[in-house]
């Protein structure tokens, strides 16, 4: 790998946006047959610098080499015209079209007729190595998140890309999806491809990256070899001095009293409508001081329940309660005055407005709160929303920035900072700390907790089993839209609960 020049290499790049330097690289680089992994914290510059590799930013300084020689990568065109794909975390298909035809315009020098039977074998190809199956004729905009990304891989994948930059590519996936995704690229990697993966989870990359840069302020904090790496090593780059804190203790059942109903839903199924996977016969009952946990792989039905409790989607038939009030027909409105907040799996597309500030974004969804008159107290809002962000850990973004501005991660904790600033009676949150660094994801899972110790109900829905073991005082599996099993703490194991997930179960035998 030493012996021949990198596939891509980045020499002294810099790129700032206004006063803030996102970006002083002096090197950066990936080999031919290369797993490269990219940490660092939210903020630490791991987009930016994907990005200006893949040709969406501009580099206020610095050179760009492909195989040795020096490029000029002005747009997304001119790197996949070097073999450079990436896969966004905000993902960018044509809601209206199918599966086959956002990969087939994907595509380059693309004849006046598609030939679509050639990209369908190919698609067909790379999906069966990747476990990446989609059906090629569903309209995206009907597309679970999970699926959404498995066509935004094969796109790249179909391009010929030689350099795959992967942002969070597990984000969505259960632990046996991860695990086929691994062994594809050990198997692109013997192939001669240079990944870049972009990950907050360490364990990813010490299972398989050869290498692990790990940025911190924008800058190369260091550049770790697989043989020396350690979680401990990682964190120590990743955030300095600063203390992780440790995991949280086991839940300890026998001193968690818990009250009275807050969320009951009794027999309830849904529509499959718009794409949407129906629900059938849901029964469950949440009581305050208590949080249950939802697994699933992505498109079993978990986004529509956080849907149906938040007033999103109402109910077929069977009943859902509030507080032992019939809110099967509620507003979102009345369900969020009556003290449910929201995290949704999606914050740019479903939490906040791109062109408001982060301030504006941030009195979203507050009701009468800070009505003052005719206008808003922005005074009060400003020291709530400090509050909370100093009690989640989190630092403080810039209150007049653009929210489309934010990182991923960024936004998520001005979503978390809002909907958790003024204590909710019952928390929805799907995938919480998606998209957060290790340091954020402690202080969420921390907070979360603490909130369910003080008499808060939450339902938790992730594909992090971790996250989902650490959390939860039960835990019920999603597929295909229906219960498959329910688990207590001491059957908290993937291998018990990961059959239940893919189908692979026969039969649920309740904890």
């Amino acid at each position: 790998m030493d012996s021949e020049p990198p596939l891509l290499e980045a020499r002294g790049i810099a790129k700032r946006f206004g006063a803030v330097v996102a970006n002083e690289v002096m090197h950066f680089s990936v080999h031919r047959g290369e797993v490269l992994g990219l940490l660092g914290e939210n903020g630490a510059g791991k987009s930016t610098l994907a990005k200006i590799l893949y040709g969406y930013y501009t580099p206020d300084a610095g050179e760009i080499f492909v195989d040795g020689k020096p490029v000029a990568i002005a747009s997304p065109r001119d790197a996949r015209a070097l073999g450079i794909g990436m896969v966004f975390q905000n993902f960018t298909l044509i809601p209206a079209l199918s599966v086959l035809d956002n990969v087939a315009l994907f595509q380059k020098n693309l004849p006046a007729i598609v030939p679509r039977d050639a990209i369908l074998d190919r698609m067909h190809h790379y999906a069966k190595r990747f476990h990446l199956a989609v059906d090629p004729w569903m309209p995206a905009r009907q597309l679970a998140v999970g699926d959404q990304q498995k066509v935004e891989i094969l796109k790249q994948l179909l391009a010929g890309a030689r350099v795959l930059i992967l942002d969070e590519p597990t984000k969505v996936l259960a632990p046996q999806e991860s695990e086929g995704l691994f062994k594809t690229l050990g198997e692109l990697r013997s192939e001669g491809l240079g990944i870049i993966l972009i990950t907050h989870k360490l364990r990813e990359v010490l299972a398989c990256a050869d290498r692990i840069c790990v940025m911190r302020q924008g800058r190369m904090a260091g550049v770790v070899g697989w043989r020396e790496a350690s979680e401990d090593n990682l964190l120590a780059l990743m955030f300095g001095d600063k203390p992780i804190q440790p995991a949280l203790p086991p839940l300890d059942a026998k001193r968690h009293d818990r009250g009275h109903s807050a969320l009951q839903l009794i027999d309830v199924s849904t529509s499959g409508g718009n794409g949407a996977t129906p629900l059938h016969d849901i029964s469950i009952k949440l009581r305050s001081g208590e949080t249950v946990g939802i697994a699933g792989v992505s498109g079993n039905g978990q986004r529509e329940l956080g849907d149906l409790v938040l007033g999103l989607l109402r109910p077929q038939r069977g009943a859902k309660l509030l507080w032992d009030e019939d809110a099967s027909r509620w507003s979102v409105a009345q369900v969020r005055e009556a003290g449910v907040a929201a995290v949704p799996d999606d914050p740019l597309a479903h939490a906040c407005i791109p062109g408001l500030t982060v301030r504006e974004n941030l009195a979203l969804g507050s009701g009468g709160r800070y009505h003052d008159g005719l206008g808003l107290d922005w005074q009060r809002l400003d020291a709530d929303m400090n509050k909370s962000f100093a009690r989640l850990g989190f630092p403080r973004p810039n209150f007049d920035a653009r929210a489309g501005n934010l990182s991923g991660g960024n936004l998520q904790r001005v979503v978390l900072a809002r909907e958790l600033a003024h204590h909710p009676k019952l928390i929805v949150a799907l995938y919480p700390t998606r998209g957060l660094d290790a340091r954020s994801t402690v202080m969420v899972r921390e907070q979360l907790r603490d909130m369910r110790d003080r008499g808060a109900a939450v339902l938790l829905i992730s594909e992090d089993l971790d996250e989902l073991f650490e959390i939860s005082d039960r835990l019920i599996v999603l597929f295909r839209g229906v219960i498959a099993a329910e688990f207590l703490p001491e059957n908290f194991r993937a291998e018990t609960v990961g059959p239940f997930m893919v189908g692979a179960a026969e039969h649920a035998n309740a904890a």
